[in-house]
């Protein structure tokens, strides 16, 4: 979706527009929704899709690495304690190195794997789940409110969606986060702006450490 309509720019994730400057560095300018509390770039700074995908070649992640076990635990540990044995689950974004979905079939769990670039199967996304998971994710949406309102479609009533992402405190602290730095990150979601979707969506929410949402269908 272009961030530029009319002329007017508007938020990618609740349409609003008028956003306010919120902050500059030597790469990129971000902007400050007021209705969603979403920080985001504009979509003439965003990277080609071969670019972001040269930078995700550089991801090492994998099963048999166990930090990356670690961290992905927390978000694993708090979904197993609230589905159900055996449930369907997709990941979604799984990357190059598919590693949480390892970790959910260990569990005896089923599950199906999505990503543009690595698991682009459009037939993952036409099926029902009773529990979604995107780690690391939804800070390189481009259309986050059609892709994310596209995911809640696929739950089940009485399913889950589980993300993992940073979010933003503050604008003091925003200026020297090194989660910014990333070019693939062009979406920063708050506190804020997950009870916006939470509400939108008529969905209970959770936040679990500092990283870790949970959104109860």
């Amino acid at each position: 979706m272009k961030s530029q309509q009319g002329g007017s720019i508007t938020c990618p994730l609740c349409l609003a527009c008028g956003p306010a400057h919120y902050a500059v560095d030597r790469d990129r300018s971000y902007l400050h929704c007021g209705h969603c509390s979403l920080v985001f770039v504009t979509s003439d700074q965003h990277l080609s899709c071969e670019e972001e995908k040269a930078i995700y070649e550089q991801h090492q992640n994998s099963p048999d690495d166990q930090d990356y076990r670690r961290f992905l635990s927390r978000l694993t540990v708090p979904l197993l304690d609230r589905i159900k044995p055996q449930s369907h689950g997709l990941d979604f974004g799984c990357g190059p190195g598919p590693t949480l979905s390892v970790m959910m079939a260990e569990q005896a769990h089923h599950m199906a794997l999505y990503d543009i670039y690595y698991a682009n199967d459009p037939l993952v996304l036409q099926t029902q789940y009773d529990f979604i998971t995107s780690t690391e994710v939804v800070e390189h949406l481009a259309n986050p409110r059609h892709e994310l309102d596209s995911l809640w479609a696929l739950i089940r009533p009485g399913g889950y969606l589980g993300l993992m992402t940073k979010l933003v405190k503050d604008q003091q602290s925003f200026s020297t986060w090194h989660y910014k730095n990333d070019l693939t990150h062009i979406c920063f979601f708050s506190v804020a702006t997950f009870k916006y979707l939470a509400e939108a969506w008529g969905a209970d929410i959770e936040f679990i450490g500092s990283d870790v949402i949970i959104l109860y269908k």
